[in-house]
């Protein structure tokens, strides 16, 4: 079993060298961080990026001065993954010490955490209404949680013993992506927890997934190097996109459906066609393996995660 926890020591051992690259086109690059930053997210409003780290630290910064807001020490040895809710007002965060926690946008303040897991949390999203959680376990398992509450509404328990690495809500709230260390992604019905397809092609583990904005592709990436688009109804490969000389650790999808973007443990951001799985551009400036990546929600930005800092881009066209 490989999960993302051998993943992120994989990239530790694999930094590569801290020399400045005199080809670095980001626009801007963040520093805050002590380690890895293993996860990025753009609040819907446009006025916040959210960074978490292994460091145990959870920054808020103004998306406008690119400057930190507020500090979040999270006490949980680390954060893996993070998400803002529709409405930007709450942010949920996922830990190594099996919890969630539910944040105030705005104050910084923690609301509640959420207790259940038995291993840790790998990934975690919003449904879009806003009134649910999702969140994957290296204990195998999924969880639906109420956002509001904090109460677990089910557990969707798949029928194997690998990690489950990354989770996406589709756009109507009905179904539930997975990304496991079986090499798969699966489809689940969220309110019965049945599994309604299996998308089979990678040859590693699947680190990361996401749906379309109109639900009908689901995108992917994983640690074969690859990412691949799927057509979400029938479980096709569409579209597999090669390129990156490395692990692949997230993709990401523009919120007007046009761009994938992949960071990876190459050191590298590339930028794809979302219908033709065209290359667009590779993003070059980070000096060691990207850990996390997310568009602004203009689609005018890519906001990028490494050792230590958080890169800005325009989105090549």
């Amino acid at each position: 079993m490989v999960g993302l926890t051998l993943f992120f020591a994989l990239a530790g051992m694999k930094g590569i060298g801290q020399q400045k690259n005199p080809t670095d086109l980001s626009l801007m690059t963040l520093h805050g961080h002590d380690s890895w930053v293993t996860a990025v997210a753009c609040s819907p409003d446009g006025k916040r990026i959210a960074s978490g780290s292994s460091d145990d630290l959870v920054i808020l910064w103004d998306a406008t001065t690119r400057k930190p807001l507020k500090k979040l020490k999270v006490n949980s040895k680390g954060v893996t993954a993070l998400a803002f809710s529709p409405d930007s007002q709450r942010i949920v965060s996922a830990h190594w010490n099996k919890t969630l926690k539910i944040w105030d946008a705005k104050s910084g303040e923690e609301v509640f955490t959420l207790r259940g897991h038995k291993e840790s949390v790998t990934s975690v999203a919003f449904s879009r209404d806003g009134k649910r959680l999702v969140s994957g376990s290296a204990d195998d398992t999924m969880k639906i949680w109420d956002a509001a509450t904090g109460k677990e509404l089910r557990t969707i328990d798949p029928d194997n013993e690998y990690d489950i690495n990354a989770v996406a809500f589709s756009p109507d709230g009905k179904r539930v992506a997975s990304g496991d260390g079986e090499n798969n992604v699966k489809v689940w019905d969220a309110d019965t927890g049945k599994e309604l397809e299996l998308l089979e092609g990678h040859e590693a583990t699947v680190t990361s997934v996401a749906f379309s904005p109109d639900g009908k592709r689901i995108v992917s990436g994983s640690m074969d190097n690859t990412i691949r688009i799927w057509d979400a109804a029938t479980g096709k490969t569409l579209h597999t996109l090669v390129g990156h000389k490395d692990s692949v650790a997230a993709v990401a999808i523009s919120k007007n459906g046009a761009h994938i973007a992949s960071a990876s443990e190459d050191a590298t951001v590339k930028i794809w066609n979302a219908d033709t799985g065209k290359e667009l551009a590779t993003l070059r400036g980070h000096k060691d393996a990207v850990m996390s990546v997310t568009f602004s929600p203009d689609c005018q930005r890519v906001v990028s995660g490494s050792k230590g800092v958080l890169k800005i881009w325009n989105t090549p066209r």
